[in-house]
């Protein structure tokens, strides 16, 4: 069984990579390695070492700290990453983990300032806020 660090590590790896709109095999060869291991990282069946981390935080371009970011000591040592009792891993997604809402980001910042002002508006309104 994966550690809960390995996997929140792994998630942030992935949701990152695509942010960037990069494939596995892209960001393989950026920092020299195959897809498959990338594949690993992410899914939280192989650790990242610290040479490896630092690698990969250069080719996404963020401090190898946010790789670490949101995880609370308390609750890592506990086995609970996010606090959500282990359900982090399962239903409790971090919503960026999600392809459709990285690409609806993407497209969301392509947009000039006045529409995109209209489309949180649009957003906000239809969601009762």
């Amino acid at each position: 069984m994966a550690n809960p660090i390995d996997l929140h590590v792994g998630r942030r790896l992935r949701q990152r990579r695509r942010f960037l709109g990069l494939t596995q095999q892209k960001l393989a060869e950026q920092v020299n390695i195959r897809f498959q291991q990338i594949q690993k990282y992410e899914s939280g069946a192989n650790r990242v070492s610290a040479s490896r981390l630092w690698s990969l935080a250069k080719a996404l371009q963020v401090p190898v700290s946010y790789f670490f970011e949101g995880l609370d000591d308390e609750a890592a040592a506990a086995g609970d990453v996010n606090g959500r009792n282990g359900c982090a891993a399962h239903a409790c997604e971090d919503v960026f983990s999600n392809k459709e809402t990285i690409d609806l980001v993407r497209a969301f910042y392509n947009l000039d300032e006045e529409p995109r002002r209209r489309l949180l508006d649009l957003a906000k309104a239809m969601s009762g806020e």
